[in-house]
């Protein structure tokens, strides 16, 4: 079993994936381990949408004008909504359920990237958020806060060097 501080070292944005489907034990995972995640006052507002068939990934895909392009050859995408109407705190718990998510898959040998929903446009005309939730059928009283593209790695990137960390970035009692 990986440490806490190994995966983190290792976890990076990965983009591009083998044309490989995820078993789906795997995804079995990943989901169950989202479901395990914290939130306020035990509210639960967050939900995922798991996404493998290859139109609608193609579609997503297109819910950006950069930065979901990704999406179209990934053989998975999670998307993670929650119940406004449950927790004033719904980013917050998503956002939780959501790296908790990628921290599984890459404990799984997977890679992920996160892609931004809420608070995005597609294009002059449509945010990210209505276009999702119009192509999935998104109730009103949820919102969209990302899609998490996962696969196995098609790609390198090299672990975080502890040595090189922002440490200036920590204070101890004061700023």
């Amino acid at each position: 079993m990986t440490s806490l501080i190994e995966l983190l070292k290792i976890r990076r944005s990965i983009r591009k994936y083998l044309p490989k489907d995820i078993e789906q034990e795997k995804i079995d995972q990943i989901t169950r381990a989202a479901l395990m995640s914290p939130a306020s006052k035990r509210s639960n507002p967050w939900e995922f949408i798991v996404v493998k068939e290859k139109q609608m990934l193609y579609k997503l895909s297109k819910c950006r004008s950069h930065s979901s392009q990704m999406l179209e050859n990934s053989p998975l995408g999670i998307i993670v909504i929650a119940d406004k109407t449950k927790s004033d705190v719904w980013i917050e718990d998503a956002s939780i359920a959501a790296i908790i998510m990628q921290l599984q898959a890459q404990d799984l040998g997977l890679g992920s990237c996160w892609i931004q929903v809420y608070g995005r446009d597609m294009d002059e005309q449509k945010t990210t958020e209505e276009y999702i939730c119009e192509l999935l059928n998104i109730p009103e009283n949820y919102s969209v806060l990302c899609i998490i593209s996962i696969g196995y790695p098609n790609e390198e990137r090299k672990p975080f060097d502890i040595e090189n960390l922002a440490t200036d970035k920590i204070h101890s009692e004061i700023f």
